[in-house]
């Protein structure tokens, strides 16, 4: 996994939470049918039974959006890698190394006059 592109990792753990969402919201389906099942009035049986319908359609349309983005992710960090690997890069010239500047003897002189006054 250290090697893989980053565009497959992302499709990868898009996939596992895609598979995580549905598998929650097929528990919680089930935990609304079977209290359908339970209920005791025709009303309070088919309230549930909506909510189980409606917890799967909720969930399978989030799952469907977070696949796109993902997808999106990952075709747009593919296509900005593949950019960056085409495009040319600039050599630079190496400049020549200066010779490294003397210290003017007028900077040493103050500097000698300066060390003298901190003796004092």
């Amino acid at each position: 996994m250290a090697d893989a592109d980053l565009d497959v990792v992302i499709r990868q753990l898009a996939r596992q939470l895609q598979t995580g969402l549905m598998t929650r919201a097929k528990e919680r389906r089930d935990r609304f049918s079977g209290l359908a099942a339970k209920a005791k009035g025709k009303e309070t049986g088919d309230r549930f039974k909506m909510m189980a319908k409606a917890t799967m359609e909720q969930a399978t349309a989030a799952a469907r959006r977070l696949q796109m983005s993902a997808d999106n992710v990952a075709d747009s960090y593919a296509r900005a890698m593949r950019l960056a690997a085409s495009t040319p890069i600039e050599v630079k010239a190496e400049k020549k190394a200066k010779p490294e500047k003397k210290a003017k003897p007028e900077k040493k002189a103050k500097a000698k006059k300066a060390k003298a006054k901190r003796a004092k």
